[in-house]
């Protein structure tokens, strides 16, 4: 680099180096080869090959395996309240792009994804809520999150307040305290209710942003809900892992003659049934309390075809490369006995939401089950996560949910 820069320097080893030159923004513990004094732990510095070539800078974490999260590769950037600004216009611009005005429940800002490394921003209604997952981005979030709610209430959308959910493990990771609670900003009063309600390709949902899983409902599976529907009329369908009903709800929504929604969650089931009152379908919806792993052979063992639509959207089996193996061989188990339970003719939706679980190999764990089922699978679609979750190929990690649709031939 010629010009004198603000930012201490990181000297990364040739693998690192790299690595980052094919596009990923993320730097190791192992990578570092030296730096220089003045790093502070969330601070920014900047990364540099062993002969000196800029590369790009980043937070530093100082507790994390990723030493630095890549924010720039551009050395005239100035990372300022116009430039975080800029990087939320643009995050926001995509959306109102890509969802065509379908924005009142939608990802705002997803992580690495949009350039904020360890941020998630999910809108609910009038609601935003937000898990912060690097220290990074922890520090920055007291000028960042003002910037956000600015932007989205400039263009004209209702926002009233912002939800931290950062009651998550990982946070430890980065030497982060768990918690959630609202974020004050200034000029609006913190709003009464942490609950809020949301429409979603027709059909309304009580959206609890301080006690639901995540950050309070699942946005990513929105298009391929509707997919569901588009093959639901006059079909007996099971709804697998239903959560708080929204395949159910689409699927009854899209004409379903039957739809029983299977969860072992008793909470869970609560609020879908509250869904279901919300939405005039609960005269056409079955709730039941229990574990898909032994409701799926019970209905082989009493025989015949009761579904001839089965979805399975089950909560990731893994976490990590260690237990792969053990998932593949959950997912080969649901799937092997849905194909089992289908008429010829019928319908299955099956997801895995694990990074971990490559298409490649769900698809190879698909194959497997057909076999065992002795059936044959007719695809109908391969879907991913709605785009406003885009996915960066140079990011592997931003890629993660695989959706399948077949006819069972």
């Amino acid at each position: 680099m010629k010009a004198k820069r603000d930012y201490p320097k990181f000297v990364i080893t040739r693998k690192g180096t790299n690595w980052v030159e094919q596009g990923h923004p993320w730097i190791y513990e192992g990578e570092v080869l030296s730096e220089e004094p003045g790093a502070e732990n969330g601070g920014l510095a900047d990364a540099v090959s062993e002969k000196g070539k800029y590369l790009g800078t980043g937070f530093v974490s100082r507790q994390s395996k990723i030493r630095l999260r890549l924010v720039s590769r551009n050395a005239n950037d100035r990372f300022d309240a116009a430039f975080w600004r800029r990087r939320v216009q643009y995050a926001w611009d995509y959306r109102k792009t890509v969802m065509g005005g379908d924005l009142g429940c939608c990802r705002v800002i997803y992580g690495e994804a949009d350039g904020f490394p360890g941020l998630t921003v999910d809108r609910f209604s009038d609601l935003l809520v937000a898990q912060t997952l690097s220290v990074g981005m922890e520090r920055l979030k007291p000028l960042l999150f003002p910037l956000l709610v600015e932007a989205l209430r400039e263009d004209g959308q209702e926002i009233w307040g912002l939800y931290e959910r950062n009651d998550v493990a990982i946070r430890e990771l980065e030497g982060l305290e768990q918690g959630k609670g609202w974020f004050d900003l200034e000029g609006l009063p913190r709003p009464e209710s942490a609950v809020t309600e949301i429409r979603e390709n027709g059909v309304y949902y009580r959206v609890d942003v301080e006690n639901g899983q995540k950050t309070g409902f699942f946005l990513d599976q929105k298009y391929n809900r509707l997919a569901v529907a588009r093959l639901a009329a006059g079909r007996r369908v099971l709804d697998c892992f239903t959560h708080t009903g929204s395949f159910a709800l689409n699927a009854a929504l899209g004409g379903a003659r039957q739809v029983t929604a299977v969860d072992s969650s008793a909470s869970a089931l609560e609020t879908a049934r509250f869904n279901a009152r919300r939405n005039g379908l609960e005269e056409r919806i079955e709730f039941l309390e229990e574990d898909v792993f032994r409701l799926l052979p019970r209905l082989a063992e009493q025989g015949g075809k009761p579904y001839d639509f089965i979805i399975l959207d089950p909560p990731a089996f893994t976490k990590s490369r260690r237990t792969v193996e053990g998932a593949e061989r959950g997912y080969r188990e649901i799937n092997r006995r849905a194909m089992g339970l289908l008429p010829r003719g019928g319908y299955l939706a099956t997801a895995s939401c694990s990074h971990f679980m490559p298409s490649a190999q769900f698809e190879r764990m698909l194959r497997a089950a057909a076999l065992d089922a002795g059936v044959e699978l007719r695809q109908i679609e391969a879907r991913q996560q709605a785009p406003d979750h885009p996915i960066l190929w140079n990011v592997p990690e931003t890629d993660y949910l695989k959706f399948y649709l077949f006819q069972v031939v």
